[in-house]
């Protein structure tokens, strides 16, 4: 008979102790050190020896145990959803992160999966987190709301096309962006205008408002709207491209510009011209779009903020219970390219 592999003995995890007596400090200057404590004055050389100890010993400090002493968690809550691949957002999310961690933050994604909505937010508070940052696609109630602040969350934020009653709104209106496009198309004589509407799952809450904003802007000019599902695949744009022109559609704003991308190369592979038959415009501006021939117009997004969110995160830690403030951050414009 085979015998089981002998276990590996139990490594000793190094301590906060074990780093003093290494740096020759108290354990009282190895937390203000590692934990970044700037109401203390000490010299640099000190904490270069902490760290220094602190590196060949292999400690870390423990976040569950730095929150006890805080009297608060210092964790905040990035609930993974679909959030658009498009540069914007991630610039957006990448300085987030960046950011909190700079202020001594612990940054937590969680895959929020399968769970109905209040089953998410209940998971979200049993880890405690000092703040939840709920990204757009993510469904938060008035109720889940108050669920965050009653576990210890000193700061609950949306990220979405609407605000919810309770939390902090950063107000992401995408209806911006169709009208944006629309209005583009408007100006250069275009009266029967797509819109693609992906059918991918996730991205319904960008889609639909943006047709929204589409809509609202034809209409006073008396153009006509017409909504195109269209799956992410050559197979599902060599479909649409097809029967194009039975939809008689003098141009198409594309969601974004990688659909922009897939639908005008099946256009073109289907004798349609581009612009003369059909001016296309997407969103995001991506690099690849400048690249084409004919070179893709777009919609060009940013974020107008007062103050970076990691900061404004932090102030709300500091100072909680003001009343929810609702911003609109989202800015565009079109550009024009030889597409449109």
């Amino acid at each position: 008979m085979s015998q089981l592999p002998k276990q590996p003995t139990e490594v000793s995890v190094p301590t906060s102790a074990d780093v003093a007596r290494l740096a020759g400090v108290s354990r009282a200057t190895v937390s203000y050190v590692l934990n970044n404590n700037a109401a203390v004055r000490i010299s640099e050389p000190t904490r270069h020896r902490v760290r220094e100890a602190a590196t060949q010993l292999g400690y870390v400090p423990h976040a569950a145990a730095r929150s006890l002493r805080a009297g608060h968690s210092r964790l905040v809550l990035l609930p993974s959803g679909h959030i658009p691949s498009g540069p914007l957002h991630q610039y957006f999310f990448q300085e987030l992160q960046a950011g909190l961690r700079r202020l001594d933050y612990t940054v937590v994604q969680y895959g929020s999966a399968g769970l109905a909505d209040d089953e998410a937010v209940r998971a979200w508070a049993e880890l405690r987190p000092v703040a939840v940052v709920v990204p757009p696609g993510i469904t938060l109630t008035p109720h889940g709301t108050d669920v965050l602040t009653r576990s210890g969350a000193k700061a609950v934020i949306t990220l979405g096309p609407e605000p919810v009653a309770g939390a902090h709104g950063l107000v992401m209106d995408q209806r911006r962006v169709g009208a944006s496009a629309v209005a583009h198309l408007l100006a250069r004589g275009r009266r029967r205008i797509g819109v693609v509407m992906p059918r991918e799952p996730g991205l319904t809450p960008f889609s639909e408002p943006r047709l929204a904003g589409a809509r609202q802007t034809a209409e006073p000019a008396g153009a006509r709207v017409c909504p195109l599902p269209l799956g992410y695949e050559e197979e599902s744009a060599a479909e649409l491209a097809g029967r194009w022109r039975e939809l008689e559609l003098d141009a198409v704003f594309a969601y974004n510009d990688e659909y922009a991308m897939l639908l005008m190369r099946a256009l073109q592979d289907a004798g349609v011209a581009i612009p003369g038959d059909t001016a296309v415009i997407g969103a995001d501006d991506l690099l690849l779009g400048r690249l084409l021939r004919p070179r893709l117009s777009t919609v060009r997004m940013e974020l107008a903020m007062d103050q970076p969110l990691a900061e404004t995160i932090d102030r709300l830690v500091h100072h909680p219970g003001s009343a929810p403030v609702h911003q609109d951050l989202l800015r565009t414009g079109a550009v024009h390219r030889d597409s449109s």
